[in-house]
């Protein structure tokens, strides 16, 4: 059996029962004042779905604006010509281009967040398939990523939106924000994506379809949540 590190000795002690379920805003409380790193730690939800996503009718996938934002400042590319480049431009995107901004990303500059199409750029951007497929980068019609609304899905980008999307195992992660955030802001952004998530329920899903959620820190340990306080679960 490995040792425990102090830090881990140090925290499995202030946490004492480590079965107990605990209240989101407890939670919350519980991670900052266990906090013990420098750095700005990122909140971490996990849900456990009554999901297989092997099936098509169980993937369980979708967009949701954190109101509190994420903390993070998001690299936005967008395949744009014309009025619509300088639109996305002037919304805040990174990279606006089209096949020079291909020939960038085959080049293996694949440093962003996002990215955003119109329509008329999926002959372009389909030649990205394998570069920007396995980083889950593709723009997609069904998440707001292609769209002759540039200037509205680079704005949402940079604003607090984020992407979630269910793993093998039925599980979905995501980052909420900082631990530098107020209680409530942290809570709002907590409220916000287990929402999402459950609007998000599948067809295919049957039985209880929220079974257990958990918050942690980038560093720090995993605390159950009670989930009677969780709308929908």
């Amino acid at each position: 059996m490995a040792k425990l590190t102090k830090k881990a000795k140090s925290l499995t002690e202030k946490l004492g029962d480590n079965q107990k379920m605990y209240g989101v805003a407890e939670a919350i409380k519980a991670l900052k004042d266990l906090k013990a790193t420098k750095f700005d730690e990122t909140l971490e939800v996990s849900l456990n779905l009554g999901v297989d996503p092997r099936h098509a009718d169980q993937m369980v996938r979708g967009m949701v604006v954190l109101p509190s934002g994420t903390g993070k400042d998001v690299k936005v590319a967008v395949f744009a010509r014309g009025e619509n480049a300088e639109k996305a431009l002037a919304a805040g995107a990174d990279k606006v281009g089209a096949e020079d901004l291909l020939e960038d990303m085959q080049a293996g500059n694949l440093d962003y967040g996002r990215v955003i199409a119109t329509p008329d750029m999926m002959g372009v951007v389909g030649r990205l398939g394998k570069v920007l497929g396995p980083k889950g980068l593709m723009p997609n019609p069904k998440l707001g990523t292609v769209t002759p609304n540039v200037a509205e899905a680079v704005k949402a980008a940079k604003g607090g939106q984020i992407e979630f999307r269910v793993e093998k195992a039925g599980i979905i992660h995501g980052g909420i924000g900082k631990l530098s955030f107020s209680d409530d802001a942290l809570k709002a952004n907590f409220d916000a994506f287990v929402d999402a998530v459950v609007k998000a329920k599948p067809s295919g899903s049957k039985g209880k379809y929220v079974r257990k959620v958990g918050l942690s820190s980038s560093m720090g340990p995993g605390l159950k949540i009670d989930l009677t306080e969780v709308q929908g679960a």
